[in-house]
């Protein structure tokens, strides 16, 4: 039984790295484990996602494909397992794995050829043909009934006898194992390379100066507080929650965009360059994701330079509703399949709504969207930042559904007024005196207009406010406390620009964001 199960994870590994060989010929997404992964992702309902982005953060996706890999490991074991007595049925499950492999894949969004499940189909035969090399080496060579050795049942081999081929199954097992490692090498290395063109034309990008830059960040805007979140958010520490198991890099000189649908007088298709030659703006705009928890750290800003999205629909002849257009939600495709609706009001109603090429002074880095991605301030990123952008059709929220829609988020979800407390720090333990407590507030395209801090079941007393950049970007703030010894509760709260103060019912980021006040628990020495 050991070796037995031994030998279907051989198996296993080795359908797993001829599979990601056959994936980076075909399309690396085609691969298994990303489209079983993709599939799952899909069908999880939106509670276990908001748990999992909260538990695991960003790295959700590699918790997920771990998760995957164990699964398959232990399916793999029993099958081996059930070989060394029912040959049959131990390569019969690894085909049928292969089969959902293949389905997965041909079934994602982003698929468009039956291709899709060559890797899972090859992958399938290539480990149920190494599990009966392998199990035939366990058992004794099949003498007929007349020679007086028993067989199993429908031509299935007994367990293992003292007459196995020891040699020939740890020559095999190793093989095996040696052949599978070096596949699985090589079929990473050329993933990685088919990448090259789309990260060759990435550095190939020199963003124009913008026609419309923005305006420098005020003095004030930036405190100088230890602890406290920076103002720009570097590309490296800026958040990503999205469904893709694979940064998607696409080739910025075959990338096009099409602009149809409803109101649509003029369908219009652009290329990276056709954008890059229009009028540029450059603007700092502050992104949160819906599934930010109350002080959560989904929230970031940053110095975006893209093309005036209002100015491509206007040119195509798209009209908001507000003036007649029959459109009201503007449904915008990613190159991985994902669908993100928008109201078209918002988009044209004046605000800095872009098709983002450039993040913090340099093109858009590959996990933030590159080439094109969407931005538009004061919308949380699941209804109005689409990554790794490749369409947009005028449609109307009563006749489709976007992805996260069908999975019961709001249709649309203007950013709640929130605010969070950076330092200090859940049960840090501060000296008595004064302690700074400070963070960041936001309420894009409303504005910040005051932040109060409570101690314990004290008054809310105004905090000092960093100057403000724009409506659409945070604000930090800081509180000069004057800490005395024992346990203290701090909590923060908001006003936005509306006179609308954050509200301190707690909710849930399903459907339309989380809300409540931001606490922490210190005690000072």
């Amino acid at each position: 039984m050991p070796l037995g199960a031994l030998s279907g994870v051989l198996a296993g590994f080795a359908a797993l790295a001829v599979a990601e060989l056959v994936a980076a010929a075909v399309r690396p997404q085609a691969g298994p484990v990303i489209a079983v992964g993709g599939a799952s992702i899909d069908a999880t309902p939106a509670a276990v996602k908001d748990w999992a982005i909260r538990r695991f953060g960003t790295d959700d996706k590699l918790v997920l494909q771990l998760g995957i890999l164990a699964v398959l490991t232990v399916l793999a074991l029993v099958l081996g397992a059930l070989a060394v007595r029912f040959t049959r049925l131990g390569a019969a499950g690894v085909l049928l794995f292969g089969a959902v492999g293949a389905a997965a894949s041909v079934s994602r969004p982003d698929s468009t050829s039956f291709t899709d499940a060559v890797p899972s189909v090859v992958g399938a035969v290539v480990g149920a043909l190494l599990l009966h090399v392998l199990v035939g080496r366990l058992t004794p060579a099949r003498r007929s009934p007349a020679s007086g050795a028993a067989t199993g049942e429908a031509g299935n081999r007994l367990p293992p006898a003292a007459g196995w081929d020891r040699r020939g199954f740890v020559l095999a097992a190793a093989s095996a194992a040696a052949a599978s490692a070096a596949v699985g090498t090589v079929g990473r290395s050329l993933t990685a390379s088919r990448g090259q063109d789309a990260v060759a034309s990435r550095r190939r990008v020199v963003l124009p100066s913008p026609g419309s830059p923005a305006q420098p960040v005020p003095r004030g805007a930036r405190l100088r507080v230890q602890g406290i979140s920076p103002f720009i958010t570097p590309n490296a520490d800026f958040y990503r929650v999205d469904t893709a198991l694979v940064v998607p890099k696409v080739d910025a000189t075959a990338w096009r965009l099409r602009i149809h649908g409803e109101g649509v007088q003029r369908p219009g298709t652009y290329t990276f360059d056709d954008l890059l030659r229009r009028e540029l703006i450059e603007r700092d705009i502050t992104l949160t994701c819906v599934s930010n928890e109350v002080g959560g750290p989904y929230t970031g800003n940053a110095r975006w330079i893209g093309v005036r999205l209002a100015d491509l629909l206007a040119e195509c002849g798209v009209e908001p509703p507000s003036r007649g257009g029959p459109a009201d939600q503007l449904v915008s495709r990613s190159v991985d399949g994902m669908t993100i609706g928008t109201p078209v009001e918002d988009v044209m109603d004046g605000r800095d709504a872009m098709l983002a090429l450039g993040m913090n002074g340099e093109p858009l880095p590959f996990d933030h969207g590159f080439p094109v991605r969407m931005v538009v301030p004061g919308l949380y990123g699941f209804v109005s930042a689409c990554k790794w952008i490749k369409d947009i059709e005028l449609t109307s929220f009563d006749s489709y559904d976007p992805y996260w829609v069908e999975r019961g988020w709001a249709r649309k979800a203007p950013v709640k007024t929130s605010s969070r407390i950076d330092t200090p720090k859940p049960f840090a333990r501060p000296r008595t005196g004064t302690v700074m407590v400070a963070g960041v507030a936001w309420a894009q395209h409303r504005g910040i207009d005051k932040v109060e801090v409570r101690i314990d079941d004290g008054p809310w007393r105004q905090a000092d406010l960093g100057a403000e950049d724009t409506r659409d970007t945070w604000r930090q703030w800081s509180f000069p406390w004057q800490a005395t010894t024992g346990g203290h509760t701090l909590t923060v709260r908001a006003t936005d620009r509306t006179g609308a103060v954050q509200t301190g019912t707690r909710a849930r980021t399903v459907p339309d964001g989380a809300s409540g006040w931001h606490s922490v628990v210190v005690t000072v020495d």
